[in-house]
């Protein structure tokens, strides 16, 4: 009887715990704001769930988006930055921007 008393007191608040520590962290994600294209390539831009930061997804034009063949760009803190790097580094675009 002092065993189950002990489990109830003990164990399943620690437990209780826990799974809300889990469920926060499962409950943090990226977010895919907008896709678009541009020379040979086409894009995704993400961002954290806090839009702390966006970051860019580069595919070859015929790629598929399912595809692993993409590179990752570094992260911005807007998302507009993230889309002159796009631009400017694979789109070709030629924007003042570009050159700074």
């Amino acid at each position: 009887m002092k065993l189950i008393q002990i489990l109830k007191v003990a164990v399943i608040p620690v437990l209780t715990v826990f799974s809300f520590v889990s469920a926060s962290n499962i409950a943090l994600a990226d977010y895919l704001n907008s896709q678009g294209s541009g020379g040979n390539y086409r894009y995704e831009l993400w961002s954290t769930d806090d839009n702390s930061y966006y970051y860019v997804k580069v595919w070859l034009y015929e790629a598929s988006p399912e595809s692993d063949q993409y590179t990752t760009s570094a992260t911005f803190p807007s998302s507009r930055e993230a889309l002159i790097y796009f631009d400017c580094n694979f789109a070709e675009k030629n924007l003042p921007e570009c050159s700074q």
